[in-house]
């Protein structure tokens, strides 16, 4: 009798599925705004887990480590001694009118 064994294409059988293939989407943390950047009141200035950067002047901390600005003005970020940092928002001058 004759018996054909012929196999016409490269196939794979019996393959488990992977345990890889997952990720947690990303956070979005660091800074929202520059040095030296105006923002009206409210606007988030930086995102974070703790505290790596600290409240300064007219500045907030969020329920989640959040720094946002309290008054219009002008970001500052700025180093306090040698490893902590700080972000302030300084209000602009008044401009008087003659």
């Amino acid at each position: 009798m004759l018996r054909l064994d012929l196999q016409f294409f490269a196939s794979k059988k019996g393959v488990g599925s992977t345990k890889n293939g997952r990720d947690s989407e990303s956070k979005r943390l660091g800074a929202k705004r520059a040095d030296g950047q105006f923002v009206s009141g409210g606007s988030i200035l930086y995102r974070q887990r703790g505290t790596k950067v600290y409240p300064g002047v007219n500045v907030g901390r969020g329920g989640d480590d959040t720094l946002y600005a309290k008054t219009d003005g002008v970001v500052r970020f700025e180093r306090v001694g040698r490893n902590r940092k700080k972000v302030s928002v300084y209000p602009l001058p008044a401009t008087k009118e003659a």
